[in-house]
């Protein structure tokens, strides 16, 4: 059974996008058929992973124009497929006001595709808009990528009351899988206080992404940092956060 996990966090520069490159690639590397579905406009899920459009994408997906196996694309990570984000989808919340169902757009149209992956994730935006919630109504689980600073638990509580929301009218298996704490400075005293608040509420992932430059610079290479740098810290952090993951799953992995 494919597993389709949002990573979202509305506050933005968490480390969403270099978590869903970077988890997606390390999840391929064991062996699992892996989906990234890019839903921000800024594309840099995309481009990240080697695959830039001008058109189409999740765009094209979320408007009807196409359906979503006609919009996945070869990635520079073997095992690892990707439906790309153009800068049109910054339109989508305009374009779908009147049509019906819009939340569930993203959801009706993977049905068809979700059993050729054994995962699928999903980059969203750093907002709580249509194109964040149309991510929440087709998951599974939500995983949150958390800065440790002053402002993440806001952001987190804000999270879990929109999460909950879905929960009660659009999607009622969805739940908080667990956080990742992203940019980790050990010698930060407000950093480990608050990976302590967030773990007496939330499962923390033992895996914890350190702030390591291979991670900023992979994305200009287009490669995630196990192409880029297979033995960075970076790296090291998303192969153990992978491995975590498929332990949660055994009879996947």
């Amino acid at each position: 059974m494919s597993r389709v996990f949002a990573i979202a966090n509305q506050k933005g520069g968490v480390g969403k996008t270099t978590t869903a490159v970077n988890l997606a690639a390390s999840l391929a590397v064991a062996e699992q058929s892996v989906l990234l579905i890019d839903l921000d406009p800024q594309a840099n899920a995309s481009t990240g992973l080697g695959v830039r459009v001008a058109d189409g994408g999740t765009y094209r997906v979320l408007t009807g124009e196409s359906a979503l196996a006609d919009e996945i694309r070869d990635s520079s990570m073997p095992g690892l497929q990707v439906v790309p984000a153009t800068p049109d989808l910054a339109a989508t919340e305009r374009e779908l006001l009147d049509v019906e169902a819009p939340m569930s757009r993203l959801r009706d149209s993977l049905k068809a595709v979700r059993e050729r992956f054994d995962y699928v994730i999903i980059d969203c935006p750093p907002s709580l808009g249509v194109l964040t919630l149309n991510a929440l109504t087709a998951a599974d689980r939500v995983l949150v990528p958390l800065q440790c600073e002053y402002y993440a638990l806001e952001g987190l509580s804000q999270l879990v009351g929109t999460i909950e929301r879905v929960r009660a009218s659009l999607n009622p298996d969805l739940s908080v899988h667990g956080v990742v704490l992203t940019m980790f400075d050990a010698r930060n005293n407000l950093a480990a206080e608050v990976a302590a608040e967030v773990r007496e509420h939330f499962r923390v992932f033992e895996a914890v992404i350190p702030r390591n430059v291979r991670l900023a610079e992979a994305p200009s290479h287009g490669k995630p940092v196990l192409l880029y740098d297979a033995a960075s810290r970076g790296a090291y952090g998303y192969l153990k956060l992978a491995r975590e993951l498929l332990d949660d799953f055994p009879d996947a992995a």
